[in-house]
């Protein structure tokens, strides 16, 4: 899905056979003007959607960007301004605010745990625990507060966990019928493997084949030796109960990546809001 099937699946949504509240109270050649304002300090992010919003909605919209993508925001700062015609600023309304809101949240939780690697090698990863039909705007909103996207369905890489593990038979048999896979259908994808001990781990370094080992619930100390382990044939990457309080342990062990499904789920929104001027 990209953005502009996104907007339109949103729109419907919300829109149904009509915005009856506007149609009914505002008249239809009314043309007004509207602020999008931070109630809430933190990273912004949203405003390209919130443009392809107005867009969709109203090609005639006139919007005046003040703020962009990225930057850091404070209660009472004015981010964009819209006018046009008033009932079609009612209708994108909502979606704007949702869309923008949630965003925001995301890209400062991301921003201040990216602050936490600081002077380390790691790069936080965000993952596929995402809100369906919301991936697109969550993994931008991850990309905005300094994170890096990790794949983002499960067509564009191959990541084999350990469901993918037990299901094949080990680790030997998931990895070579992946590269079999591979081979036979001319993909170019890249492979990950999810190892669970040192056991595993020394057995993908012995069947090779893959691109990076995702080292999975492991604590700081054992990412360390499995890293030294590894020695720099693999790209390494930590996942697994890492939050604020454990990243900076984990980023110092010279790992790669560090995931975090946190980036994207239980994310408190930031609060804005579009008002009449």
């Amino acid at each position: 899905m990209n953005l502009h099937e996104f907007i339109q699946l949103a729109l419907a949504e919300d829109v149904g056979d009509g915005d009856h509240t506007s149609l009914s109270t505002i008249p239809a050649d009314a043309q007004k003007r509207a602020r999008l304002l931070v109630k809430e300090a933190g990273i912004l992010a949203g405003v390209e959607v919130a443009q392809a919003i107005f867009a969709e909605v109203d090609p005639t919209f006139v919007v005046d960007v003040l703020m962009h993508d990225g930057a850091r925001i404070n209660p009472g700062d004015v981010v964009l301004t819209v006018s046009g015609n008033a009932r079609n600023i009612l209708t994108a309304e909502r979606l704007v605010l949702n869309c923008m809101q949630r965003m925001s949240g995301i890209a400062t939780h991301t921003r201040e745990l990216v602050n936490l690697l600081e002077g380390t090698r790691a790069k936080l990863l965000d993952t596929r625990k995402t809100t369906p039909n919301f991936r697109i705007c969550e993994k931008m909103a991850t990309k905005i507060g300094g994170a890096v996207n990790h794949r983002f369905g499960l067509y564009d890489q191959i990541l084999i966990k350990d469901n993918h593990v037990d299901y094949a038979g080990g680790i030997e048999a998931a990895i070579t019928k992946a590269v079999t896979y591979l081979k036979e259908t001319g993909r170019t994808l890249r492979i990950e493997i999810e190892t669970r001990n040192r056991a595993e781990v020394e057995e993908v370094l012995r069947v090779g084949q893959v691109d990076i080992i995702l080292l999975d619930n492991f604590l700081p100390d054992g990412i360390r030796d499995m890293v030294r382990l590894i020695n720099g044939r693999f790209i390494t990457e930590a996942s697994g109960g890492i939050d604020e309080t454990n990243l900076r342990a984990y980023a110092e062990t010279g790992v790669d990546f560090i995931s975090s499904g946190a980036l994207t789920h239980q994310i408190k929104s930031l609060d804005l809001s579009l008002k009449a001027y």
